[in-house]
């Protein structure tokens, strides 16, 4: 089974259940079709120094959270909750209370460690990508944790030790689940989120000291309390969300129907409270999709897509596609896409291009990357470009830097800092899972290696998440000017 990781531990959702780097299955490779020929659909605009890159400000002062903040919005008490108590918690109780149905792994003797020690490093040494590793003295370490699990762990230590283990490889992507972590990834790529939560995703600016919502799920006591993209989270209940550089995102959990106040801040403005009731939401990654406002009166589409690791993301960006009706462009905002499955990023792939785009090398083989089209619209021709940045990973990356090495998209925001190596998965005895780093992405047409360079932007245009609102959006505004509208 071959996979590819979605994250480096950056993106959190505060209703998920822990935090750990998911990974996911890739497709086989299907039958060759015709290699795409790029059309004359981009604009003829050169990106030029014209375009400038925005620099954050300090218009987002560093707000103190005090009881003295305005509360801004009446509180939403969710059905399920009505006639129940809606009790808040004392501050040490929030922070503490785990979300319910967190997961325990099963018992492991000495023997059963060791055992699953032998299985887990005995493929690395044939199959890694690197087979110097990097320089490192890969049997001295292997020996190091062995001396570990036979000095004697509790089961929790030894997954812990166990992923420790494979951290030392030191490539950014080769991880390693424990059982339970395991069946909460694939809940998770099978679009299966299921929380009792506020219904956000988060991106930590640890050097801001605050949480920068990515995105508001549909139906969840955030969006009802009017939270959008952009704001920023400082504390929970007077107790900061950041300190001393450490995300808190657990001060935000609770049982179902307690009640917690959030310090707010919106770009540009000053902090305020507001109050919400943690509830269940059952539901998949939503995407956002949207047309922007245009002087011209051009029909510009707009779709973020938060990650490929949800198999339901595939249908939702072809049903935004649909709903558009043909478009004058197109915008795809991978500026926080933490990468996924080639299963979810290869149809949306699909929709915008086809043929032989690029191919997978391992040490002992090469496939190729092999998109049939699916057309949604004139989805095949319309203008595109792709917002990218720091936080664009993995498939993230390769489906950004594959159309614009095909000639089918412009790329503007942030280079990206080169994380496109494939994992393959490998499960074990226990339920466990190695992913280990087996295979480099080589684009089809450019020289670069896009471990090391990244995605490198047409056009330089960004900004820090929480200085602005989508209105004010640098990036889709030299997105808009590539595509020759404004």
């Amino acid at each position: 089974m071959k996979i590819k990781r979605i994250s480096i531990a950056l993106v959190f959702l505060f209703t998920l259940a822990c935090n750990f780097t998911s990974q996911v299955p890739v497709s086989t490779p299907t039958s060759v079709p015709p290699t795409f020929t790029p059309t004359a659909a981009l604009p003829t605009a050169t990106p030029t120094a014209a375009l400038p890159t925005a620099t954050p400000t300090a218009a987002l002062p560093t707000a103190t959270p005090t009881a003295a903040l305005p509360t801004a919005t009446p509180l939403y008490i969710p059905p399920e909750c009505v006639g129940q108590p809606v009790a808040t918690l004392p501050a040490a109780t929030t922070v503490a209370e785990p979300t319910p149905g967190l997961g325990t792994n099963p018992y492991l003797s000495k023997s059963e460690q060791l055992k699953i020690f032998e299985e887990l490093t005995g493929p690395i040494p044939d199959l890694y990508v690197y087979p110097d590793f990097n320089g490192l003295d890969w049997p001295a370490i292997v020996a190091k944790y062995r001396v570990k699990v036979e000095g004697g762990l509790d089961t929790e230590a030894f997954y812990t030790e166990m992923q420790n283990l494979i951290n030392e490889l030191g490539d950014n992507h080769s991880n390693y689940l424990s059982p339970d972590n395991v069946a909460a990834s694939d809940a998770e790529l099978a679009g299966k989120i299921d929380y009792v939560g506020i219904g956000v995703q988060v991106l930590p600016m640890l050097d801001k000291g605050r949480l920068s919502i990515l995105m508001v799920f549909p139906g969840s006591s955030a969006e009802h309390a009017g939270l959008k993209p952009h704001d920023s989270l400082l504390a929970v209940d007077g107790i900061p969300l950041v300190e001393n550089g450490i995300p808190y995102a657990q001060r935000v959990r609770g049982p179902a129907c307690s009640a917690i106040v959030l310090t707010v801040q919106s770009p540009s403005e000053a902090a305020r409270n507001v109050p919400l009731i943690r509830y269940a939401i059952n539901t998949s990654l939503p995407i956002i999709a949207r047309l922007v406002t245009t002087h011209d009166g051009s029909r510009i589409g707009y779709i973020y897509i938060p990650s490929f690791f949800d198999e339901t993301i595939p249908e939702k960006v072809k049903q935004a596609l649909e709903q558009f009706g043909p478009l004058d462009g197109l915008i795809l905002d991978n500026r926080m896409n933490s990468g996924g499955s080639s299963n979810v990023m290869e149809p949306i792939l699909g929709y915008f291009t086809s043929g032989t785009l690029g191919h997978f090398n391992s040490r002992s083989a090469t496939r190729p990357l092999q998109v049939s089209a699916d057309p949604i619209n004139n989805s095949q021709n319309m203008p595109l470009v792709v917002l990218v940045g720091t936080d664009t990973v993995s498939f993230g990356e390769i489906f950004s830097g594959v159309l614009q090495d095909v000639g089918r998209a412009y790329i503007v925001g942030q280079t990206t800092l080169g994380n496109v190596e494939t994992l393959h998965g490998h499960n074990l005895s226990d339920g466990s899972r190695l992913w280990l780093a087996e295979e480099r992405f080589v684009p089809l047409h450019s020289q670069a290696d896009w471990e090391k360079t990244g995605i490198v932007p047409d056009v330089q245009a960004y900004a820090d998440w929480d200085t602005f609102t989508f209105e004010n959006d640098p990036s889709v505004a030299a997105a808009l000017t590539l595509l020759g509208h404004n």
